[in-house]
């Protein structure tokens, strides 16, 4: 199986990775989100760049990217520790793109105007979507939704959110403006900007799709967020490497060491073997949806990110820890993405029942 990405996603992914070298560099990152958490600048580069159009269909005025185009992306989204909300709204363009009444909406998106997240986490349910229990009710011809949903990143910022509750029948997928909905908003531990979110009797517009709309988009944000890990693991990875070239003890550069090589090395090792789980995941997921691959790939991207961000840390010393470094931010966000759309243990156990 050929990984190697199109001229179009190399040229994006470069594309991207100049301006954030450029214009998100570590201590304009740390001004953003010491202030409010993303810059309205650069989501406006974004747009500017044809990111937000990327998961819209071309019938919208996007692009149809898929999860292979989304890739080279989101690796550089990963080794800049981007903060902005863009997969949220990656995942509830699609759903809405799909879900037809409220394309109407997407143009807005492409433009970078429109701002939009998946509201689907709630309290206690641990990754299970048989188990959330936002309820839906009719209320003359329209719909309104009761309920609460937990830790929904980039929430704060969306002008609508895609929500999934319980209709009677199923579960099904509503839109919902933002200002009709209650928000406790918080910075994440690794520095974004989430809320939990209050629905009583919240007026709602449904889309179609359901759960099976649901779990691929799930699946699909499970794909990225590999891709994403994969950036942030190869930052981690140079940035340690440069680390031991310059630190030195007893006249010498620590990574003349040779037991540190060895740990070095295993790092590297840790970050090609996510690479190319990433990739398979991300092939899966624009053929249809293959959940027992995306799950594997979504345990070892775990398992290499607790590796690699815990290596870091550690031949960094006690200035891996401090704020002053970024190898410190990239601990949180590994940490925080392995997490995401499942844990290790979640997604072994759908493994294994698969």
């Amino acid at each position: 199986m050929n990984f190697d990405c199109s001229e179009e996603q190399q040229l994006l992914a470069d594309s991207v990775r100049r301006y954030l070298a450029k214009a998100y560099e570590f201590e304009t990152r740390k001004k953003i989100v010491a202030g409010q958490g993303w810059s309205a600048e650069a989501w406006a580069q974004f747009a500017q760049l044809g990111l937000t159009g990327l998961p819209v269909s071309a019938e919208h005025g996007g692009f149809g990217g898929g999860a292979v185009d989304l890739m080279g992306v989101m690796e550089a989204f990963g080794e800049a520790l981007v903060v902005e909300p863009y997969l949220p709204l990656v995942l509830a363009a699609r759903l809405i793109d799909r879900g037809g009444h409220a394309a109407q909406l997407l143009p807005g998106v492409v433009e970078g105007k429109t701002k939009l997240a998946l509201a689907h986490n709630e309290k206690g349910v641990r990754f299970a979507v048989d188990a959330i229990r936002a309820r839906a009710s009719r209320k003359g011809a329209a719909w309104v939704l009761d309920g609460e949903k937990a830790a929904i990143i980039g929430a704060p910022t969306a002008d609508r959110l895609v929500v999934s509750a319980r209709d009677g029948e199923g579960i099904a997928l509503f839109l919902v403006d933002s200002g009709s909905v209650s928000l406790q908003a918080y910075r994440t531990m690794d520095e974004r900007l989430a809320a939990d979110v209050v629905l009583r009797a919240a007026p709602a517009q449904r889309l179609e799709g359901g759960r099976a709309a649901l779990e691929e988009a799930i699946d699909f944000g499970a794909a990225l967020v590999c891709a994403e890990a994969v950036g942030a693991m190869k930052f981690a990875c140079d940035t340690t490497l440069e680390y031991l070239k310059t630190r030195k003890q007893f006249g010498a550069p620590i990574g003349t060491f040779q037991a540190l090589q060895h740990r070095v090395v295993d790092m590297f090792i840790s970050l090609e073997q996510a690479r190319s789980m990433a990739c398979l995941a991300a092939s899966r997921a624009d053929a249809g949806g293959d959940p027992r691959a995306i799950s594997a790939a979504k345990i070892k991207i775990a398992d290499a990110a607790r590796h690699v961000s815990q290596e870091a840390v550690q031949l960094h010393g006690g200035m891996g820890m401090t704020e002053e470094l970024k190898i410190s931010h990239a601990f949180r966000r590994l940490t925080v993405l392995a997490r995401e759309f499942g844990d290790a243990d979640h997604h072994l156990a759908r493994f294994a029942a698969l």
